[in-house]
């Protein structure tokens, strides 16, 4: 058990028999004497994708969710889901797109560092690395005579994801993209 005083971020919590990961974290300090220590946290649920915020006392007791987070390879999709195998085992499981919801957008054949997360004996989702290598399918021609001012535009990558780049990219260059924000980091090579 622990008490929500405890929270921190990237820490797993079981609410309501579902496991949950804590994305944001803040404190806020009583104004009024013998007030309690609200903890206002952001939470993921890791079975639905689902984010929304949770407000606790410090003192409230919560039970710290026991998943296992499993290396595992993405294989392919098709009309069942996106199909995974697991790097140790060799066992293969299908996540829905709805499970996966925005992540499936950085799914490509090969991809390392995925860890799938299992609760209970089952798998509930997926964890993405931090950043992934994706080329641009489609974007505008680079803008000439671009001001100082650091200006974007919509790119579409090679699965499908749409986000917003520097107005010097051309399609067909790689890019890597934060996958917690959808947003793009740097200019890869090849």
């Amino acid at each position: 058990m622990l008490t929500a005083s405890e929270f921190k971020r990237a820490g797993r919590i079981e609410l309501e028999g579902d496991p949950y990961v804590i994305m944001d974290v803040h404190f806020q300090s009583p104004s009024a004497r013998g007030a309690a220590t609200l903890v206002k946290v952001k939470v993921r649920n890791l079975r639905t994708g689902n984010v929304f915020d949770r407000s606790f006392k410090a003192a409230d007791k919560v039970v710290e969710a026991e998943v296992e987070m499993r290396p595992v390879q993405y294989l392919y999709a098709d009309d069942d889901g996106y199909h995974f195998m697991d790097s140790a085992s060799y066992e293969q499981f299908t996540l829905t797109a709805d499970a996966l919801g925005d992540d499936a957008g950085y799914l490509l054949e090969g991809l390392a560092g995925i860890r799938s997360v299992v609760f209970k004996g089952s798998v509930m989702n997926i964890e993405l690395p931090q950043s992934v290598v994706l080329r641009i399918r489609d974007t505008d021609p680079p803008i000439k005579g671009a001001t100082a001012q650091a200006q974007t535009k919509p790119a579409t990558l090679e699965t499908g994801l749409v986000i917003q780049v520097p107005a010097y990219l051309e399609s067909g260059e790689s890019v890597q993209v934060d996958t917690r924000e959808a947003r793009f980091i740097a200019r890869a090579k090849g």
